[in-house]
């Protein structure tokens, strides 16, 4: 049985006298996609944080790759790391640099030196994420937030991750670009066989994209000895839960029927590979 791609075991965060999160254990299996959801103040984003160890938990044991990432060298942790891949939030694009520059940035920051190669590389992961090579000399804020989002993903893939973490994807998107956003987490999944784990609020994006739901509650809300995790399961069993929680956080609008089979529009490759 091949090891999770990435596994929470006992986490507890604790900042000052408020505990975040609490004995929490998750894993997620390489190739399913996973969306972390709850109630604002649940946890959630400092789940994905522990997870990509951008945040060390008070206790508990982080692996990636069935490693405890601990036990890690310096550069082994470094060369594990470059296994990850994150779509922030805002998508937290320099704002000096252009999008070529941008989505080159890990390239270059990795060590790779041959232009060649970066450009056949950038030029390609923008064709993956449905933009064309017209706006490669454009500053982010020369084009809008949807585009920005998916130079962010481009960026991301250039690096060729095993596990990409999506943060709030969709936010401030209005519906066309949100399904374009969910569409994009979608193909990656399908092309390259990518792990997803997403943080969202929003629960179309859960719908169409989502192989399983994890959902976290606040641990203030909790007696001392419940478990945080309320619940763990596919969507058809979120949808049938008899939790009153869950329940109260999907309302009545949850539908698993929503179309999942979405198709993204590829361009004709901008370079022929080497």
């Amino acid at each position: 049985m091949n090891a999770p791609a990435i596994e929470v075991s006992d986490v507890c965060c604790i900042f000052g006298s408020q505990t975040v999160l609490s004995n929490v254990s998750l894993h997620v299996s390489a190739g399913e996609t996973v969306a972390i959801v709850g109630e604002s103040g649940c946890g959630k984003s400092v789940t994905m944080k522990v997870m990509m160890q951008l945040l060390r938990p008070t206790s508990g044991t982080l692996k990636w790759f069935g490693t405890d990432v601990e036990t890690l060298s310096t550069d082994k942790r470094q060369q594990q790391r470059l296994r990850l891949g994150y779509l922030f939030q805002g998508a937290a694009l320099f704002d000096s640099l252009t999008i070529y520059e941008n989505v080159a940035f890990g390239m270059r920051q990795t060590g790779e030196q041959n232009e060649q190669r970066i450009r056949q590389t950038v030029l390609e992961r923008l064709n993956e994420v449905g933009l064309s090579p017209d706006i490669v000399k454009k500053k982010p804020s020369e084009i809008s937030g949807g585009m920005q989002k998916r130079v962010g993903l481009a960026r991301a893939l250039s690096l060729s991750p095993d596990v990409m973490f999506y943060d709030e994807p969709t936010t401030g998107l209005d519906p066309v670009n949100s399904r374009r956003i969910d569409d994009l987490i979608h193909s990656v999944r399908q092309s390259r066989g990518v792990t997803g784990i997403i943080v969202t609020h929003d629960l179309r994006t859960v719908q169409r994209v989502a192989d399983r739901v994890v959902m976290l509650y606040p641990r203030y809300k909790l007696n001392e000895d419940a478990g945080q995790i309320i619940f763990d399961g596919s969507l058809q069993e979120l949808a049938a839960s008899s939790d009153k929680r869950v329940h109260e956080y999907i309302g009545d609008e949850f539908d698993t029927n929503l179309p999942r089979n979405v198709e993204v529009e590829h361009r004709q490759p901008l370079l022929k590979s080497t």
